[in-house]
């Protein structure tokens, strides 16, 4: 079993990446199965609706989500819809949506796919605790498939670790996400689980995150919040590929980084505050990715 990993798409440069880069490396590497995580998608901060019916048609099996998972009102509206979007799984059980699900490949073979949200570092939403939930979780999804990835969203390193050691040995691979900036530490650890503390972002490698500079750092010059502006300088397609036997233990985890033509810069129109306004419909994301 061949995974892909497509490490979180942030904003339009993200999604014409997306859509740029995937035939290269379906040649490249052949892969069985495809996850992307959406929770920056949409300008950069959550994912719409239409983006996500947009990811979905250009090949992506599961879109996986974060923090950002309801600030989009037509998307959180529409979870429970909408089966090939996850938010995370350690959420209060009367949220919107489900965290965890089982998936088909072309070929027919299972694989589950599983969110979480770390607990250090997030204001706005607050999980329950992924080391709690995390032994029932896998045991649950290990009676369907020997196939288990786990999307860890999570802010600090020392809690992406701590997790990866419970989970060793009980699912497939833990893929560590949210900095938006990919690590070089990927493993397979002694009891086969494949793990790396981030996979990095898909749109600008140039850029904060994926965002422009400058607003950036006048947000930290002035203590102001200030509206993050998409980046549009060397576009990549990030992620981790990872190699699977046949009982669902890792053979290899492979960082992914390829860099791309810049988008046209007649498509390189966003609203002044993003997040706001028509951006998330689906003739832009295409426009910006032809």
């Amino acid at each position: 079993m061949k995974i892909l990993y497509a490490a979180e798409i942030t904003g339009k440069t993200g999604i014409y990446a997306f859509k740029k880069g995937l035939p290269e490396l379906r040649q490249r590497k052949p892969f069985d199965f495809l996850i992307a995580c959406a929770d920056g998608a949409t300008n950069g901060n959550g994912l719409g609706r239409n983006h996500a019916a947009y990811l979905r048609k250009l090949g992506a099996n599961v879109l996986t989500t974060g923090e950002c998972c309801f600030y989009k009102k037509d998307l959180t509206e529409s979870l429970v819809k909408l089966p090939y979007v996850l938010r995370p799984e350690n959420l209060n059980i009367e949220a919107p949506g489900i965290g965890a699900r089982i998936y088909k490949t072309g070929g027919g073979e299972k694989v589950a796919v599983a969110v979480l949200l770390g607990q250090s570092g997030f204001g706005r939403i607050h999980g329950n605790s992924p080391f709690s939930l995390l032994p029932s979780l896998l045991e649950r999804l290990g009676q369907e498939t020997p196939y288990i990835i786990v999307d860890f969203h999570a802010e600090t390193t020392a809690e992406k670790k701590t997790l990866f050691a419970a989970a060793d040995g009980r699912c497939s691979a833990v893929i560590g996400s949210h900095a938006r900036v990919q690590t070089a530490d990927e493993t397979v650890l002694p009891g086969g689980t494949a793990v790396i503390c981030d996979a990095g972002r898909t749109g600008s490698a140039e850029s904060v995150g994926g965002t422009e500079t400058e607003s950036r750092i006048k947000e930290y010059l002035t203590g102001i919040p200030e509206w993050t502006r998409e980046a549009w300088a060397k576009p990549e397609l990030q992620g981790v590929y990872i190699d699977l036997d046949e009982g669902g233990k890792a053979l290899s985890i492979e960082r992914v980084r390829l860099p791309l033509p810049e988008m046209p810069r007649k498509d390189q129109e966003t609203p002044d505050q993003p997040g706001e306004g028509p951006a998330g419909e689906p003739d832009e994301a295409e426009q910006a990715a032809e």
